[in-house]
């Protein structure tokens, strides 16, 4: 199966949870906070399904990759750690407590 065929069978059981979820306000009502925590569930997983579909429909070519940044192998500058303090041993010219 390709994707879209299973995004397009997952869509046909949120559908059929829509109306199994709808069926049960009319037997239950819909004032319980657990009908409402159902209710909202189902349409959170009906727009990420919306998402997904959005996402395998974009190409390839459009999404692009992370840019990689090249660290070089060689040491820093140490300038750039003047007045900084080591992480739990506090500053370099003063001791601990």
């Amino acid at each position: 199966m390709s994707v879209q065929d299973d995004l397009t069978a997952v869509q046909r059981c949120l559908d059929d949870l829509a109306r199994s979820v709808g069926r049960l306000e009319k037997q239950l009502g819909t004032g319980g906070i657990e009908m409402r925590r159902v209710r909202t569930d189902a349409n959170h997983l009906r727009e990420s399904v919306a998402l997904l579909r959005d996402a395998a429909a974009a190409p390839a070519a459009t999404q692009r990759k992370p840019e990689l940044v090249t660290i070089p192998d060689t040491p820093y500058d140490d300038s750039l750690w003047i007045d900084t303090d080591d992480e739990g041993l506090g500053a370099r010219d003063r001791h601990a407590p």
